[in-house]
């Protein structure tokens, strides 16, 4: 690991009170629950809604209230 990079993750570590370990591995871990992320959304349908539709319903919502 370069010098710069460990140095940052000791100051973060440091900042966030936990031993660098605990840190790298809390952050190792949130980052693997991001992994599969971008599948995820690839498989989300896609709707043909333009912008204007979606802010003019903003809008109204926002008008109601």
């Amino acid at each position: 690991m370069p010098d710069e990079v460990a140095e940052r993750l000791e100051k973060l570590a440091s900042r966030a009170g936990l031993p660098l370990s605990t840190f790298a591995l809390q952050e190792l871990t949130e980052n693997a629950k991001r992994a599969d992320n971008a599948e995820l959304f690839g498989a989300l349908p896609s709707h043909n809604i333009d912008r204007a539709s979606i802010l003019d319903a903003l809008h109204a919502t926002r008008d109601e209230g």
